[in-house]
């Protein structure tokens, strides 16, 4: 087998100024929130003007990458290896040991720095309008600004520390914007749970990270100059056939405990829904492009550690998978019984990271990562429609039962939006959705795991029954409540209105701008057209082939091993242990898209969108009375509308039995050691030290300090007295004093010179 140069290869790669200076989209709105904080308050937008500008140009950036990373793939050609833009500097060194902090460029790079931006600078946009008068409004602009700068921080990172400190300042953040408005118990709890929740997954982070640092370091250090920190090190490591079985195992399973918990995977979902209680910009920047992403970003960033620890594509499931089937079940159906509009979105959010791990699970890499991007959309769209209702519509809230129904004839551009990116979420053709949920389907069914393709479609009837009764109750039906003018305006004159209307530019551009989105970017890899049509398995998927480093021609040179599909033999990446060079990705299958797979889903989805209308125009609309107090009449569904109204009763047993059992006795015996240890040596201290300062009081003070100060004044006081006779005041008398003194002078110097 011949190893070709890649200079010969890949023809001259780009590497424009975006790609090298990636660096600079976290850094930019790092900036900004620290202007923000200095001198927010002083600034005619109150700061607001710095977050849009800021989250602006790490937008231009990610833009300018994506577009020069095109390029470069398109230097490249199909089917050979394109290395990433990779830069580093020495951050600090310890005990000979050097870290560095740098960026690590590539597909997944770009894709996920673009949606980041983009979304995050529509919500800042939208938050110029709906944060309107807010009594914190500079801070939520601060706190905000640094949200998106933390996510843009662990996307490019290009070692760990960097990746676990963007991972560790959105969860801050997160814990700041939930608790926006503090002064509510409710909202304070949810930040509280919220950010104890994902610190519990982040030990398995921690963990994870330790364990492959001292298990690569040595190795990649000598193979490829790297540090066990290193995330193209630790891939590369992952797929050399060094690592031990046990070692990448326990590192792999320590990893996706901190996705479980970022990501509201099954068991540690329970904060996702809670954290409603932000606003809502913070509801769906959270929940469609960054903090819950970061977990699915972290399996696809390290996929190779995965793929090899857990035995992706082995003979039977792995835990990613088994995690992933359970949360797609049981958050949509926790979507059912929710009255609040956001807590549906919600489970929805939870449901489809549930997607997106079960294709990272079974292989299915591309499919997972492009349903990261056309998920960022219309979830972005679903949530921004719901606060332009409660601005707009059911004055502040979002209880679809009391405050809304019959909305589609005010809100016709909120209605609209909302529609497109519910079809998008239901996977109907042709809206984005379709594109990359269906694909996940068809590959986890393609790679053998047909039980979990059928969860998979089971999940996507679940999905379009729910987002049909959320549709139905917000825009159908009679209105209620507010959304018929039940309420007086008592929040400010900044959303007055008369009755329910659409919202003004600010709230309805972002919007607008998402639908379309929702419907035409499922088009970036558009299977059922063909692979002309498949962009973004060019763009983002790397390749797996085996590269030999030289660093010796420049940097980003390399030799190249063509793959089986260039006709010069197989690819062992993933397979066996390369013989000579390294693996950066392992050899991943692709299910050939079929019309007859593709139509089973659709028919399962409008199965669900028709059984769902018929019900909730029934039940909500006409009160069939069969339907009205089932849950009540009947005791198979009232025990299982219990189940989920108590979300499977998780809340209690985190509550009751971690809190109460394991976290009630730490906390007792934490008051108990204040109590009676720290308290105790404090007034231990204190009484010694009052003792001691009466002693220096009365002993040293009273008797010595003040008694010779006394004595000193006194023995003046005595001299002044005896002198006081020679002050007569008569000039004669003075002269002859001077005389006498000065006669006895002259007498004392004769007497010593004689």
């Amino acid at each position: 087998m011949t190893l070709l140069a890649a200079s010969e290869i890949l023809s001259p790669l780009r590497d424009g100024w975006f790609l090298q200076n990636a660096w600079l989209a976290p850094l930019i709105p790092t900036i900004g929130f620290v202007l923000i904080i200095l001198f927010g308050k002083r600034l005619p937008k109150k700061g607001s003007e710095v977050g849009v500008l800021s989250i602006f140009a790490s937008l231009v950036l990610a833009s300018g990458a994506a577009w020069q990373w095109i390029q470069r793939v398109g230097d490249a050609g199909e089917e050979r290896f394109v290395s990433p833009v990779i830069r580093t500097w020495t951050w600090w060194q310890s005990g000979g040991m050097e870290f560095t902090i740098g960026q690590h460029v590539d597909g997944l790079t770009v894709v996920v720095l673009f949606v980041v931006a983009f979304i995050s600078t529509l919500v800042q946009v939208y938050s110029l309008e709906y944060l309107r008068g807010d009594r914190r409004y500079t801070h939520f602009f601060a706190a905000l600004t640094l949200f998106s700068a933390g996510m843009l921080a662990m996307v490019i990172a290009e070692d760990m520390i960097l990746f676990l400190l963007g991972w560790e300042i959105m969860g801050l953040c997160s814990f700041m914007l939930i608790g926006h408005w503090w002064e509510d118990g409710a909202n304070s709890r949810a930040a509280l749970k919220a950010f104890f929740t994902v610190r519990t997954g982040d030990v398995g982070l921690l963990v994870g990270i330790s364990v492959l640092f001292f298990a690569a370091n040595e190795w990649t250090t000598s193979n490829l100059g790297l540090s066990g920190f290193s995330i193209r090190g630790l891939s590369a490591w992952a797929l050399s056939g060094e690592p031990n079985s046990t070692v990448i195992l326990v590192a792999a399973v320590a990893l996706f405990i901190a996705a479980i918990g970022k990501s509201g995977q099954f068991p540690l979902h329970t904060w996702l829904p809670d954290a409603m209680a932000g606003p809502t910009p913070v509801s769906s920047l959270l929940h469609s492009s960054t903090m819950v992403v970061a977990g699915v970003f972290l399996v696809a960033r390290l996929y190779p550690v995965f793929f090899t620890g857990l035995d992706i594509l082995g003979p039977s499931s792995n835990l990613i998978m088994i995690v992933a089937a359970i949360t797609i079940v049981i958050a949509a159906a926790l979507a059912f019984v929710q009255t609040d509009i956001k807590r549906v979105l919600a489970y929805s959010t939870v449901s489809q990271l549930g997607y997106m791990m079960l294709g990272l699970g079974a292989g299915a890499w591309l499919p997972a990562v492009f349903h990261i991007f056309t998920h960022a959309f219309f979830k972005a769209c679903l949530f921004l429609s719901a606060g332009s209702i409660s601005h707009s519509a059911s004055h502040h809230s979002f209880d679809m039962k009391k405050d809304m129904g019959g909305l589609r004839k005010h809100m016709p551009i909120t209605f609209a939006a909302w529609t497109v990116s519910t079809l998008a979420l239901c996977g109907v053709f042709p809206f984005s959705g379709f594109f990359s949920k269906d694909e996940i389907i068809d590959n986890v069914g393609g790679n053998g795991y047909t039980f979990f393709m059928v969860v998979g479609l089971g999940g996507a009837f679940l999905t379009a029954a729910y987002m049909t009764r959320a549709t139905y109750l917000t825009f159908f039906g009679e209105p209620r409540g507010a959304a018929a003018g039940e309420h007086g305006d008592d929040h400010g004159s900044h959303d007055s209105h008369a009755g329910p209307h659409e919202s003004g530019i600010l709230i309805t551009a972002p919007i607008a701008i998402l639908a379309v989105l929702a419907i035409f970017s499922g088009l970036f890899n558009a299977t059922p057209f063909g692979e002309s049509w498949e962009y973004m398995k060019k763009w983002t998927e790397p390749r797996a082939v085996v590269v030999v480093e030289s660093h010796s021609g420049g940097p980003g040179e390399a030799f190249l091993v063509p793959t089986a599909e260039s006709g010069y033999g197989d690819s062992p990446c993933g397979t066996e242990t390369p013989k000579s060079g390294v693996c950066y990705a392992p050899q991943l299958n692709h299910a050939k898209f079929k019309w007859s797979k593709a139509l089973l889903s659709l028919a399962i989805v409008f199965v669900g969108i028709a059984i769902s209308w018929l019900l909730s125009a029934a039940l909500y609309g006409r009160r069939d009375p069969r339907l009205v107090g089932l849950t009540q009449r009947n005791a198979v569904a009232r025990a299982g509308y219990r189940l989920l109204t108590n979300k499977y009763y998780l809340d209690h047993l985190y509550e009751r039995g971690v809190v109460s059992t394991i976290a009630g006795p730490f906390a007792r015996g934490a008051y108990w050691f204040n109590q009676r240890v720290l308290d105790g040596v404090l007034h231990g201290v204190a009484r010694v030290s009052r003792t001691v300062a009466n002693v220096v009081y009365r002993d040293i003070d009273q008797r010595l300090v003040d008694g010779a100060v006394n004595a000193s004044a006194d023995a003046t006081k005595a001299v002044g007295t005896s002198v006081q006779p020679i002050q007569s005041g008569r000039v004669g008398h003075y002269g002859a004093l001077l005389f006498a003194t000065a006669a006895v002078a002259a007498l004392v110097f004769v007497i010593l010179n004689t």
